[in-house]
C-alpha cells in the first residue's frame, strides 16, 4: 500500500471508531427516552423501536469485530456502516410518528459523518438517501399524534417539545465531542502530509549536497595530487633542515587527509557501511575519531574525559558518524582555539557526547537558524554545513543534537546517539 492510501485508511479507521462511540450515544439517549416513555404508560410499538435499537447495537459489533480483524479501513466500509445507521432510523421512525419525531434530527449524523470523512460522491449517496427516507416518512409511518401531550400532575407537558430538547442537547454534545475530533483528525493527517513533504525536500537537499560533494571531490583530485608530489620534493631537497621538515610532514598528513576524506565521498554511503561491518569496541571508535581530529587541528588542546565503567559494546564501524563528532569539534576549535572540552559516558543503551567550547556563544537569532543548510556564523567563513550535517546524520540513528550556551561560557553541544541501530549484531 502507497503512503497516502496507508494514511487515508488510518484516517478511516479512526473515523470509524469514533462512528461506534457516536452510535453509542444515540443508543444511549434512544433508550433513555424508550425507557421513560414505557415508564409513564404511555402507548408504544415498543417491539419494533427496540429492534431498531439492536440494529444499531450490531452494527457497532460488527464494526468493532473489522477493526480488531484488520488494520485497515476502506471508505467502502465506513459507508457500509452509515447505509445501515440509515436503515435502523428509518425503522425506528416510522413506527414512532414518522416526520412528526422530534429525533428526526438524526438523520443528519451520517450525513454530518460522511461530509467530514468521505469521498464527495459517498457523501451525496448518503445526503441523498437521508431525504429520500425523510421524505418518505412524511407519507408513510404510523401516527403518534396521541403522544403530543401528556399529563403529568397538575401540569402538562407536550412531548414533542420536550424531544426536542433532548434532541438540541444530545446534537450539542455530539457536535462538541465528535466533530471536533474528526476535525482533529483531519488537522493530524494535515500535518502527517506536511511532514512527508518537509522530509522529501530535505531529500532533494542531500542529494544536491552529493552531487556538489562528488563535483568537488573530483575536481580538488588534481591539485592534492600536485600538492603531495610537491611536498615530497621538498622533503628530500630540505633533508637536512630539521624544523622545515617537521612543517612539511604536516602539510603532507593533512594532504592525505583531504585524499582520504574525498575517496570517503566518491563511495557510496550504504557501500561503506557495509565494508565497514566488521565491528569495532564503543571507546575504541571514539579515540579513533577523535586522534583523527586531532591529526587535523594539533594547535588546538582537546581536553577527553570518558567514563571507566566496563560497558564497552561492540557497534559497527560509521564513517558518518566520525564526521559528525568532528564536525562539531571543528565548529568549537573555530570559537576557541586554544581549548576544547569532550566529554563522553554511555550506557548500553545511549551514547552521550557533550562538547564545549570557550567562545562567545550563540544569539537568539543564531540559534535559531541553525542547523539550515549554508547558514553560517563564522563571518561567510564557513560552508554552514556542518550543523545541518551532523543533524542528519544523527536523525539516521534516531539521534539528536542540542545547542545551549554553557553557564560560564561558550556552547555547549550535546549529542545523543541511541546505540541499538548501531550494535553489531543488530545488522
Amino acid at each position: 500500500m502507497q503512503p497516502a492510501q496507508q494514511s487515508i485508511s488510518n484516517a478511516t479507521r479512526l473515523n470509524m471508531q469514533r462512528l461506534v462511540m457516536l452510535r453509542g450515544v444515540v443508543m444511549a439517549c434512544l433508550s433513555f427516552v424508550l425507557l421513560a416513555l414505557y415508564q409513564a404508560s404511555i402507548p408504544l410499538p415498543y417491539a419494533p423501536v427496540m429492534l431498531a435499537i439492536a440494529s444499531l447495537g450490531l452494527l457497532s459489533l460488527i464494526a468493532w469485530w473489522r477493526l480488531r480483524k484488520t488494520t485497515q479501513t476502506s471508505q467502502r466500509e465506513l459507508v457500509m456502516q452509515l447505509l445501515g445507521d440509515i436503515a435502523a432510523l428509518s425503522l425506528l421512525f416510522y413506527f414512532s410518528g414518522g416526520y412528526s419525531n422530534p429525533f428526526i434530527w438524526m438523520y443528519l449524523l451520517p450525513i454530518t459523518v460522511a461530509a467530514v470523512a468521505l469521498r464527495a460522491a459517498y457523501a451525496w449517496l448518503i445526503a441523498g438517501l437521508s431525504i429520500t427516507c425523510y421524505t418518505l416518512l412524511m407519507f408513510y409511518h404510523v401516527p403518534l399524534s396521541h403522544l403530543h401531550m401528556h399529563t403529568h400532575g397538575d401540569e402538562k407537558l407536550d412531548i414533542h417539545l420536550v424531544g426536542m430538547w433532548i434532541g438540541f442537547v444530545v446534537s450539542s454534545v455530539i457536535v462538541a465531542i465528535f466533530i471536533a475530533r474528526i476535525g482533529q483528525n483531519l488537522r493530524d493527517y494535515d500535518k502527517k502530509i506536511a511532514e512527508v513533504r518537509e522530509k522529501a525536500l530535505e531529500s532533494e537537499r542531500m542529494l544536491a549536497l552529493g552531487t556538489l560533494a562528488t563535483s568537488a571531490a573530483h575536481e580538488l583530485g588534481t591539485p592534492l595530487a600536485t600538492m603531495a608530489i610537491v611536498s615530497k620534493e621538498l622533503t628530500q631537497e630540505y633533508a637536512n633542515q630539521p624544523e622545515l621538515l617537521t612543517q612539511l610532514n604536516i602539510l603532507q598528513k593533512q594532504v592525505s587527509r583531504c585524499k582520504e576524506i574525498l575517496s570517503s565521498i566518491t563511495r557510496n554511503a550504504g557501500q561503506s557501511r557495509a565494508d565497514a561491518g566488521q565491528g569495532l569496541p564503543l571507546r575504541e571508535f571514539l579515540q579513533d575519531a577523535i586522534q583523527r581530529w586531532r591529526d587535523t587541528r594539533p594547535a588546538t588542546e582537546l581536553v577527553v574525559t570518558t567514563p571507566s565503567n566496563m560497558i564497552d559494546p561492540m557497534i559497527v564501524m560509521d564513517r558518518t558518524l566520525t564526521q559528525a563528532i568532528q564536525n562539531m569539534l571543528d565548529n568549537a576549535a573555530d570559537e576557541s582555539p586554544e581549548r576544547v572540552l569532550f566529554h563522553a559516558e554511555w550506557n548500553d543503551k545511549i551514547l552521550s557526547i557533550q562538547i564545549r567550547d570557550f567562545g562567545k556563544g550563540l544569539s537568539a537569532e543564531t540559534k535559531k537558524k541553525l542547523g539550515t543548510p549554508f547558514f553560517t556564523s563564522k563571518n561567510e567563513q564557513g560552508m554552514g554545513l556542518g550543523v545541518y550535517l551532523t543533524q542528519t546524520t544523527l536523525a539516521r540513528y534516531d539521534g539528536e543534537l542540542t545547542l545551549n550556551n554553557h553557564v560560564e561560557g561558550g556552547v555547549l553541544a550535546t549529542l545523543n546517539l541511541p546505540l541499538k541501530k548501531l550494535f553489531l549484531e543488530k545488522m
